[in-house]
């Protein structure tokens, strides 16, 4: 038997005008299908790209408000800590005039001197103001 030789089947189309029409439609359609998922691919991209620049940013002004945060927390208990201690400096004070003016009381009792006796302040003023304080770290640690 003599070896044939095989050729690849045409498919019609090449040769065939009618099918031309319909094959340029195709590869137009195609082409015009790459080009729209191109696009998409790129658009996707940069919403990505977006999207991360965006997340970075949050990221850093959640570190720099919890800084803060924990700043504001530690002056607070700073300011607190000084308040309790002129609290009790004024309340010291406070027995001081007290025990000074019965000595004033009974020296005018006794010689008859009007002595001038300074009045005591309110012990409201050595309460100290109920405030909510936050939680000095918020289970962040940066």
């Amino acid at each position: 038997m003599a070896a044939s030789v095989q050729r690849p089947a045409s498919s019609g189309s090449e040769s065939d005008p009618r099918y031309a029409n319909i094959d340029e439609r195709k590869r137009k359609r195609m082409l015009s299908n790459r080009e729209s998922a191109r696009r998409s691919r790129m658009k996707k991209r940069k919403l990505m790209e977006d999207l991360c620049n965006e997340v970075s940013l949050l990221q850093k002004e959640n570190s720099r408000l919890y800084k803060e945060i924990n700043a504001s927390t530690q002056h607070y208990i700073e300011m607190e800590s000084a308040n309790n201690l002129l609290r009790a400096e004024a309340m010291g004070l406070t027995e001081r005039l007290r025990s000074l003016n019965s000595v004033l009381h009974i020296e005018e009792e006794v010689n008859g001197y009007a002595v001038e006796v300074p009045e005591i302040p309110d012990d409201s003023l050595f309460k100290p103001l109920v405030v909510a304080v936050p939680e000095a770290n918020y289970g962040v640690s940066r």
